[in-house]
């Protein structure tokens, strides 16, 4: 397989139909290449369950930090609209997006293997990028996906670093998703 950027995984949010057409929001770490996007997620996930089904899937890259915190804690639903080339949906406040089609899966191990083919690739406004805040809010959602395997105590350590990260150098929007993420965690069984 021959990706660009050295095997670099980019933070994006994975939007998936299921059969019935409800669309699943998942934040995940793909490879981007020239021409493909590999995309892998857990077996048991909703998100290998709809490229399995589907065949397609829209990968959705932005700087709103408020859709990372979202999705990896509940199933939300935000504003979209349709793909073209494939049946999918595009997050509205996508900064740029890569329709997808799936070339060859591999579902035997844990983490399933999508080889996407980029059917068409969208830019909607200008990426402003990441400050160390709105990276703060990336790990800590990550960190929130996995409290079943870290535990909550071992998350909410880490947390008390993350949040003086977003208190000097995020705004209101950051404030606002490390507060949700800290909730969820919070409410979760020790």
């Amino acid at each position: 397989m021959c990706l660009n950027y050295g095997g670099m995984i980019i933070e994006s949010i994975v939007t998936t139909l299921n059969e019935a057409g409800e669309a699943n929001f998942a934040p995940m770490g793909v490879t981007i290449g020239e021409g493909e996007i590999l995309i892998r997620p857990y077996t048991d996930s909703t998100t290998c369950r709809n490229l399995v089904a589907t065949g397609s899937a829209v990968v959705n890259l932005t700087d709103s930090i408020r859709l990372f915190a979202e999705s990896a804690v509940s199933n939300p639903q935000f504003p979209t609209f349709a793909a073209e080339l494939i049946t999918g949906l595009v997050l509205t406040d996508a900064c740029s997006y890569y329709e997808c089609s799936v070339m060859r899966a591999d579902t035997a191990s844990p983490r399933a293997t999508f080889r996407c083919r980029v059917v068409k690739k969208g830019v909607l406004r200008e990426f402003i990028g990441f400050n160390r805040a709105k990276n703060a809010i990336i790990e800590a959602a990550i960190l929130a996906t996995r409290v079943r395997l870290l535990g909550v105590e071992t998350i909410l350590q880490e947390y008390r670093r993350l949040s003086e990260i977003v208190q000097k150098t995020g705004g209101e929007q950051e404030a606002w998703a490390m507060r949700y993420l800290q909730d969820y965690v919070e409410r979760q069984p020790r």
